[in-house]
């Protein structure tokens, strides 16, 4: 067997030592789109509003994009099986880039609405492909860090984008849209240039064994119970982390704390930086200690930085407003919180990569990457609708119960390193 190695591998970077040179890449593509949306995220609703429309109208606009993900998701897998991920990778990046630049060419809400509704079309295509990409070139003892690089360059140009933004935004309203397509455009060339195909074909004969090519079925996939535990846990992180987590700290902050909304971004700060400190020894628990593990610790963290979150609440009416327990509360569950994005950050995605096993599974993946995109869009309206109902401690509260029933089913799943590990040769 040609040793595929020396070409293969990065060496210089401690984050990226003996992982392919493909992970460094699609790292690299994942920080060039964060960073462009971190830009364009906080102009989105506020353009939307300055064509007159009501507030609900100008939420769709973002709920609409997610939905639109969400539909797509399934096809995206399918083209992937396909046509090959690079190709539908790159397809994806042009396709976002060239309905964002036309997005932000928009001469009314309609049109906008529309744009960015395409715009989703390209981005499940660039995230399904993505991440099956990853898990096909990963062997088996480096899907757990590999997961890990790919979500610190989503964190690290998430961090980096708002930091720009307003200063772009300031300069035109308009302006965060081309940039991002600009991001979207220096993505998909790094994409088709340096993910040759050659290269992608050897070394995923190689993670595969050279078996011949299949495409691992949704029906077989969903009878594995580690499967199961993996869709379980994206979509309670979706619901909880990204969906009632950023649709409502905010006004927890400035309504419930009665602080300014800059306490809210000093906390997902510090959930950021928890987070990217520990994203790669996460990583590696997952490829060593095991999927499990990494998991268990990954959903515990959720429901205990939830738990922490809804007392801060709690006590707060106790104490009132001018007592400092609820914002140190507060602090402590973003730090917690961060420390489960670490491990849910890459060990549920190592079990879909150990499931498929270095073949074709697009639909498999894009399956996954529904569950998150479901969360997302359910959380804020079930936390909207608690919140105007009865109080932030209820939304929370259901967050802390959800994040619960994922611990109790990871707590059962079976353990697929260590079945990989029994079928799979070592590779030099």
């Amino acid at each position: 067997m040609t040793s595929w190695r020396p070409h293969h591998v990065v060496q210089r970077s401690p984050w990226l030592r003996d992982l392919p040179t493909e992970v460094a890449v699609l790292s690299a593509i994942a920080f060039c789109v964060s960073i462009g949306f971190g830009i364009l995220a906080p102009s989105i609703p506020v353009f939307a509003r300055s064509f007159g429309v009501t507030a609900l109208e100008a939420s769709a606009v973002i709920s609409g994009m997610a939905l639109t993900r969400l539909i797509m998701s399934p096809f995206s897998g399918i083209l992937g099986n396909r046509f090959g991920e690079r190709v539908i990778l790159t397809t994806g990046l042009f396709l976002v880039a060239l309905t964002s630049l036309a997005a932000g060419m928009s001469q009314n809400y309609w049109q906008l609405l529309f744009w960015r509704g395409i715009t989703g079309v390209g981005s499940s295509m660039f995230t399904v492909s993505a991440l099956a990409l990853l898990l096909r070139v990963s062997k088996p003892d480096q899907r757990g860090r590999a997961a890990s690089a790919f979500q610190g360059g989503f964190l690290l140009g998430g961090v980096a984008g708002p930091a720009f933004g307003g200063l772009i935004v300031a300069w035109s309203i308009r302006a965060p849209f081309f940039v991002y397509a600009a991001s979207l455009l220096v993505a998909a060339i790094v994409s088709w240039v340096f993910l040759a195909k050659a290269k992608l074909e050897e070394l995923e004969t190689v993670v595969s064994n050279g078996q011949e090519e299949k495409t691992e079925s949704l029906r077989e996939a969903l009878g594995d119970g580690a499967y199961r535990a993996a869709l379980m846990v994206n979509l309670v992180t979706g619901f909880v982390s990204f969906g009632l987590r950023i649709s409502i700290v905010p006004l927890f902050i400035t309504e419930a704390l009665d602080r300014g909304a800059s306490l809210a971004g000093f906390g997902f700060l510090i959930a950021a930086i928890v987070q990217a400190f520990l994203l790669m020894p996460a990583g590696r628990m997952a490829d060593t200690v095991g999927r499990r593990k990494a998991m268990r610790i990954g959903t515990a963290m959720l429901t205990l930085g939830m738990l922490v979150l809804t007392a801060s609440d709690i006590l707060t009416n106790g104490f009132g407003t001018a007592s400092l327990i609820g914002p140190a509360l507060f602090f402590a569950s973003m730090a917690i919180q961060g420390v489960s994005a670490a491990f849910l950050g890459s060990a549920p995605a190592a079990v879909v990569g150990d499931i498929v096993g270095g073949k074709r599974g697009g639909i498999v993946v894009a399956t996954f990457q529904m569950t998150s995109d479901l969360g997302m869009i359910l959380g804020p309206l079930a936390a909207g609708l608690l919140v105007d109902m009865l109080d932030y401690d209820w939304a929370f509260g259901v967050g802390t119960v959800l994040s619960l029933l994922a611990l109790m089913v990871v707590w059962a799943m079976p353990e697929t390193l260590g079945r990989v590990r029994k079928s799979a040769p070592a590779i030099a």
